[in-house]
């Protein structure tokens, strides 16, 4: 059973809050924005995807990882069964969430199997193995937000999914460093292939001429699936979706700040002003039309 689920604490609200707040904290000024009732769902949704995640990360081996990813998967069973929670208060928050709204168990259950792929998987070949982990670990998570803020047309799930990968893109190319401390190199193996990457280059954090190519390149593609994206939002869902284009605004601040300086090795981030000044005109934008 993973640490957190006996271990005694604060408040379950909480608990929730502060857990989901490391997950979302470039969301939290596009939160605001929200409902009581919308914004305890998303905190449930986000500390589920965090403590997933962590499920993996921190697990000291991948048998580890993969007992920690079984509890989790029982633990979902648990939100959509009848009778009580026998698990922590964010599996409780998350029950209190899909019954609230129209969160698909099968996206749960996709997040799940993305950080599944963690653990085992440390490489992608193409971009098309690399998108089917997007949409795991992202896409299916801006399906569970839009259930949230609501929408009528079945075209907000596409803006969804083309947002899931733009955002998750841009993490990736922002923790290129990082990841590469873990042994991961998230950009697919073809990519490198076409700059003449070396591995070890990745893996060293060296940025060389080519390593800067392959940055760039990347980063295209994730300005192009936030144009898809934004090409995708239905004109009647925009009233309803204003704080997903919140979310998408901020994260594409992120990705134009990693292109400015040109991906630096220390980790880019934007500031909290900025984040809310971003989120404010978007609200204002949309209530002005």
């Amino acid at each position: 059973m993973l640490a957190h689920a006996a271990a005694p604490a604060p408040p379950a609200e909480a608990r929730v809050e502060a857990t989901a707040r490391r997950s979302r904290s470039s969301f939290y000024y596009a939160f605001l924005f929200l409902p009581r009732a919308q914004r305890e769902a998303l905190d449930a949704v986000y500390s589920f995807c965090r403590l997933v995640d962590d499920a993996v990360d921190e697990a000291p081996s991948p048998a580890a990882a993969r007992a920690n990813l079984a509890w989790w998967r029982a633990a979902v069973e648990e939100v959509f069964a009848e009778g009580t929670i026998e698990r922590d208060d964010v599996v409780l928050a998350l029950r209190r969430a899909v019954r609230a709204f129209p969160i698909r168990r099968a996206d749960l259950d996709a997040v799940i199997e993305g950080c599944d792929w963690d653990a085992d998987r440390a490489r992608y070949a193409t971009w098309d193995e690399l998108r089917a982990y997007c949409e795991r670990v992202a896409s299916a998570v801006g399906l569970m937000c839009i259930e949230v803020f609501g929408y009528r047309d079945p075209n907000a799930r596409r803006y969804a999914v083309d947002l899931g990968l733009a955002l998750q893109l841009t993490n990736i190319l922002r923790d290129v460093d990082e990841d590469a401390g873990r042994g991961r190199i998230y950009l697919p193996l073809e990519d490198l292939a076409r700059f003449a990457v070396d591995e070890d280059d990745l893996l060293a954090g060296r940025r060389t001429p080519r390593v800067q190519q392959l940055l760039r390149f990347e980063a295209e593609r994730a300005e192009s699936l936030y144009r898809s994206a934004r090409a995708a939002i239905p004109k009647a869902e925009r009233d309803r979706l204003v704080v997903a284009e919140m979310m998408g605004d901020i994260y594409h601040a992120l990705l134009v700040e990693l292109r400015r300086r040109d991906f630096p090795s220390e980790r880019a981030s934007i500031n909290p002003a900025r984040k809310l000044a971003l989120a404010l005109r978007r609200y204002l934008a949309a209530r002005l039309g």
